[in-house]
């Protein structure tokens, strides 16, 4: 995926640590089941800028917004640790594992 990884903006604490929702863009593998707003944790100092939008599915606001969740065919990224994001980190978990036994 052509793009960059770039240092959270230093107005910000940094690394960014916490829980954050999700505000979901498009439809996605990994988001199949994971409503709108659903809270994820974060523990992070960089954000990814694809140069292809088309492959954020979903993004976080942390005083700017922070692209959460990339999917490009069978690539997939997120910025926040879904195995410590309780059940909606399991979704994605079980959802991920589901596109890799095909």
């Amino acid at each position: 995926m052509d793009g960059e990884v770039i240092l959270l903006p230093n107005k910000f604490k940094i690394p960014h640590m916490g829980w954050n929702n999700l505000q979901i863009k498009k439809s996605s593998v990994l988001l199949d089941g994971v409503k709108e707003g659903s809270w994820v944790y974060f523990v992070h100092s960089y954000r990814v800028k694809p140069k292809n939008e088309e492959i954020i599915k979903a993004d976080s606001d942390y005083g700017i917004n922070v692209p959460a969740v990339i999917e490009n065919h069978t690539l997939f990224g997120t910025q926040f640790h879904p195995e410590k994001s309780s059940k909606v980190g399991s979704i994605m978990i079980k959802n991920f594992l589901r596109v890799c036994k095909k």
